[in-house]
């Protein structure tokens, strides 16, 4: 994303870090910033002389729970938990199919322990003021439960937003650390009164929508660093993360040319809002779906088409039989059966706007 150099004084003006050496044995909570150095493994090809970025480096995942033999070294696709490539098991570079080796590299580290206390005390009432799913209220609950972990916030690479600190400015952060104060520089890239929004929490409500391999980002990790600076931004109080949509019982994956996007879309020369709807009909908000051009094409002929077109078509012929084409003025409610029916049609519409309210829009729509 990208990051103006307000959105850098943004978020590292209030970072403080701790100079003293560290080695992974060191406890991370006895320093006094909210982050600090430590040298940390990592993968590389060193007949290239570059260190690998995590997602170019896949192994089997390292839970014995899992073993799944093609994660990424950031994340595993299968059980979605967050690992570090050097603890993959026989770890393959994607560039060259080669076997990384492992080199040390001094970086920067967010000492998440420390925010731990204030990142509960905020969840807890975010989640119960605000609409939280369950599958983002289970999973921040799990990360908390369990305890969370210093995590590095910088990487050797040369694509990225450099690191404005000396010592440290031939390294970028670490993308899940950077591309969400991207949702703070585009808003001050746009305008001057950015901090309208991002440092009046007490008059914006923050909406933010996302699959479930994605909610510890914005559920723990990047309210701690909000909450770390000290200086009253606005954090998320409603959080929609949704199960995964499937591709025909895979996962979607660009890179292993899994699944449909918006390019493919555009190509099938399907009506836009046909793939609207079938997209909203099968979010998967409380458990994970499946996108099938089957079910594609048995929702469209159904529902829209036998349902809800048969419907619009006996509609408007009615009209035009009995109202010369134009639908009358409700002047007044002549019999028990009108009130009735007017009531059900607002009992419809406010079911409607409540689970839309409530980032239900699936069922949104099915109740519509």
């Amino acid at each position: 994303m990208a990051t103006s150099n307000s959105a850098n004084d943004i978020n590292l003006q209030n970072l403080k870090v701790d100079e003293s050496t560290m080695t992974k044995e060191c406890d991370p909570q006895l320093t006094s910033g909210e982050a600090f150095k430590l040298t940390e493994d990592q993968c590389a090809i060193l007949s290239f002389d570059r260190f690998l970025a995590d997602r170019y480096v896949a192994g089997t995942c390292s839970d014995p729970t899992c073993e799944y033999l093609d994660a990424r070294g950031d994340q595993c696709d299968k059980c979605g938990k967050l690992i570090n490539a050097v603890d993959l098991i026989n770890p393959k570079c994607q560039i060259c199919r080669n076997t990384p080796q492992i080199k040390k590299s001094d970086h920067l580290f967010l000492d998440l322990p420390k925010l731990s206390a204030d990142v509960r005390s905020w969840f807890d009432k975010s989640s119960t003021h605000g609409y939280w799913t369950n599958t983002s209220v289970t999973i921040t609950e799990a990360w908390l439960s369990e305890g969370l972990k210093p995590r590095c916030i910088t990487r050797d690479l040369k694509w990225g937003t450099p690191v404005p600190l000396e010592g440290y400015t031939d390294k970028v952060f670490y993308v899940w650390f950077d591309a969400p104060i991207g949702y703070i520089s585009i808003t001050a890239n746009y305008t001057d009164d950015w901090e309208m929004w991002w440092k009046q929490p007490d008059q914006v409500e923050l909406f933010q929508f996302m699959a479930k391999d994605n909610v510890p980002f914005h559920s723990v990790i990047f309210p701690a660093c909000l909450l770390g600076t000290e200086d009253n931004y606005t954090c998320v109080n409603h959080l929609a993360g949704i199960d995964y949509l499937n591709y025909e019982y895979a996962k979607f994956s660009k890179s292993r040319g899994i699944g449909v996007f918006g390019d493919n879309a555009q190509e099938t020369g399907i009506s836009s809002d046909i793939w609207r709807f079938y997209l909203v009909s099968v979010r998967p908000e409380t458990q994970d779906s499946i996108f099938s051009w089957t079910d594609l094409m048995s929702k469209n002929n159904s529902e829209l088409l036998n349902h809800l077109g048969n419907f619009i078509n006996r509609t408007i012929k009615f009209c035009e039989k009995n109202f010369d084409g134009k639908v009358p003025n409700i002047r007044k409610l002549e019999t028990p059966l009108d009130q009735l029916f007017i009531a059900q049609i607002n009992y419809e519409l406010n079911a409607y706007l409540d689970a839309m309210e409530k980032t239900k829009t699936s069922t949104g729509s099915i109740e519509s």
